[in-house]
């Protein structure tokens, strides 16, 4: 199946097998390794993507369903190689890491929070990031990173995250 889709801002056409799932294409193809495979099953998060702004995991979405759509992984979010957006600073600030797996994904979910929310509080955040596991940090610096992201504006530079500035 012939598939055309926007990643990071640049168009990607390939032929690929009908039931390639979107982070097998975003891995394969396109060659963003950000997006993780780490549970198959839709429980982890590590491959959170925005798909048209908003939040999926990637493993779950077909690549044919992203057929004509636009993605945005996190090496997209920056507007230059040396350059990080507003949450990808406040993780690194806050310390918001350890081993680093799950960032992408956690990075991916808290951009599309802030651009619902862009105020959460930390109940809000807590519950927003749910569904994005991590088994190293205890969740508390992530937490005060994406807080510190909003009361930084995080959300008013979401617009160009969610477009995607960066070409793949």
């Amino acid at each position: 199946m012939k598939v055309i889709m926007t990643v990071n801002g640049g168009q990607i056409e390939a032929e690929v097998p009908d039931r390639t799932l979107l982070v097998d294409f975003l891995r394969d193809v396109a060659g963003l390794t950000a997006a993780n495979v780490g549970c198959d099953t839709s429980s982890c998060g590590a491959c959170t993507v925005l798909l048209d702004g908003q939040s999926v995991k990637s493993c779950t979405v077909l690549s044919a369903q992203a057929d004509g759509r636009a993605v945005v992984t996190v090496e997209g979010l920056a507007s230059g190689p040396e350059e990080m957006h507003p949450m990808q600073r406040a993780f690194r600030a806050e310390h918001a890491l350890q081993c680093g797996f799950c960032t992408p994904g956690m990075v991916m979910a808290a951009v599309s929070l802030l651009t619902e929310n862009p105020l959460p509080t930390e109940d809000e955040v807590r519950t927003a990031l749910e569904g994005n596991l991590c088994r190293c940090t205890g969740y508390h610096n992530i937490v005060r990173a994406v807080l510190a992201a909003a009361r930084d504006g995080a959300a008013a530079g979401s617009d160009e995250a969610v477009v995607g500035r960066r070409s793949a």
